[in-house]
């Protein structure tokens, strides 16, 4: 009777272990992301991100031929797209433009700088181009995804909230 009583406390606390930090984060907030090669599964990059923490896209539009920057911001196992920016080939200041003309000045083109934006994403799905030469720096670490998967390849971004374990 008491063997199978402490069998049953130490369950009970493994499992209390394991369910308190989903529920009370007591290591900080994260957002984990996963990068993979989105026809393989392979892994690139897994990784916690600190809440606030960004994580910036930089890509030339192959048909503006336009250097372009995209910041997200990790929050709530999330990444929040805050701001864009079509830069000028001259090296001005690109005007800035309300985060509602976003959508359009994508396919429009032009120089132009979104800030402001809150667009929420748990998955990106990024297709490779040779001539945009995408590269995604989280923290210190910076990826060239055509390195990753070649060109016509695709790279999945996943964000989510962490487990306990993938934060030790």
């Amino acid at each position: 009777m008491r063997r199978t009583f402490l069998i049953l406390a130490a369950i009970l606390v493994i499992l209390l272990v394991l369910w308190l930090p989903s529920r009370v984060n007591v290591l900080g907030r994260h957002t984990w992301l996963e990068l993979t090669d989105a026809e393989t599964g392979r892994e690139i990059a897994a990784q916690a991100v600190k809440d606030g923490e960004e994580v910036v896209l930089t890509w030339r539009n192959s048909i503006f031929d336009l250097r372009v920057t995209e910041v997200f911001v990790a929050r709530e196992g999330r990444l929040d797209l805050t701001q864009v920016t079509f830069e000028d080939p001259r090296g001005e200041t690109p005007p800035v433009v309300t985060p509602e003309d976003l959508d359009d000045l994508y396919h429009t083109g032009g120089p132009f700088r979104a800030t402001g934006v809150s667009r929420p994403f748990t998955r990106i799905l990024f297709r490779i181009g040779e001539i945009g030469d995408p590269k995604l720096k989280v923290e210190k670490q910076s990826i060239r995804l055509i390195e990753q998967v070649g060109f016509g390849g695709s790279v999945l971004l996943v964000a989510r909230k962490p487990g306990f374990l993938s934060l030790l």
